[in-house]
């Protein structure tokens, strides 16, 4: 499924307290997705280089499987799996692919990760894992478990990581300027708690390349991708913003000042010609990162 705490761009996260809702959000999740389709097909062109012929493609934490959907496009000989522990979400993958033609070779597999990969019928060749490791409270553990569900040769893709996106300038001509910069701090408060207040949670340094190693893994690869929807931004675009202001607003608004919470309502209220619904100066600007390491042959 951010850091920079996305996946609605981590928007979706922000509900009352750390607690999430992955299924209420299908919907959101998949528009998100879609939206950012053009960041997944590069990074399915770049993985393409390395991951030649995968019998098994594994996408970990798969959500409504749109990124799965794309793995089946971008690799047509695969098989692919799709992993998550919403129910709900992978039956609007298995319709996607039903709708896309992709049903004789796609799969789902319930569970919560990194253990429900041990139900699978044999080991992956490319095992991905979108934003869904830092919800695991030991990722280094959760990556050996993922590396272990390598085929020889396989590949683990990791994305996480990357910049804070960015969806207006620092100056909005109302509120004080830096509002989303005020955010991004709240935000990484919000995923400190997050964090620690998983199930087994362990402290460790994100440096991906290094814990990959520790996996067992070699010749890591470290890639980012850039997603630029300039203004003016076509209205699918502005409805995630107002979507991911909105659980922003919801999750976190409580622990802005007044004069940032009355930004973000006005940035929100559609009747307001200063809002995200009508102003010519939204965009969305955003970076994510993606690691790679293979399992020896």
């Amino acid at each position: 499924m951010a850091h920079d705490h996305q996946d609605t761009e981590h928007g979706h996260r922000h509900g009352h307290g750390t607690d999430i809702d992955w299924n209420e959000l299908g919907p959101l999740l998949e528009s998100q997705a879609e939206l950012f389709t053009p960041v997944y097909e590069r990074v399915m062109a770049w993985l393409g280089r390395e991951v030649t012929e995968p019998g098994l493609i594994v996408d970990a934490g798969s959500g409504p499987g749109v990124v799965s959907c794309l793995f089946a496009e971008a690799f047509p000989g695969a098989r692919i799996v799709a992993v998550d522990a919403a129910a709900p979400l992978l039956e609007r993958a298995r319709a996607r692919a039903a709708r896309q033609g992709f049903a004789d070779r796609f799969d789902t597999l319930a569970g919560e990760l990194p253990g429900v990969l041990h139900e699978l019928d044999y080991p992956a060749d490319l095992l991905w894992a979108s934003r869904s490791l830092h919800h695991l409270g030991d990722q280094r553990a959760a990556l050996a478990a993922f590396a272990e569900r390598l085929a020889p040769g396989g590949t683990l893709a990791l994305l996480e990581g990357g910049l804070p996106s960015r969806f207006l300038p620092r100056d909005i001509g109302i509120g004080r300027p830096g509002l989303q910069a005020r955010l991004d701090a709240l935000e990484e408060d919000w995923f400190a708690r997050m964090r620690a207040d998983l199930p087994g949670s362990v402290a460790e340094t994100e440096d991906w390349p290094a814990l990959l190693a520790a996996a067992g893994l070699r010749h890591a690869r470290t890639r980012t991708f850039l997603l630029d929807l300039p203004a003016p931004t076509p209205d699918r675009a502005r409805a995630y913003v107002a979507a991911h202001l909105s659980r922003l607003r919801d999750g976190i608004g409580d622990a802005l000042d007044a004069e940032d919470r009355a930004t973000l309502d006005r940035l929100l209220d559609p009747s307001d010609p200063a809002s995200v619904h009508v102003r010519p100066d939204v965009f969305v600007l955003g970076a994510y990162t993606v690691h790679t390491a293979v399992r020896r042959g």
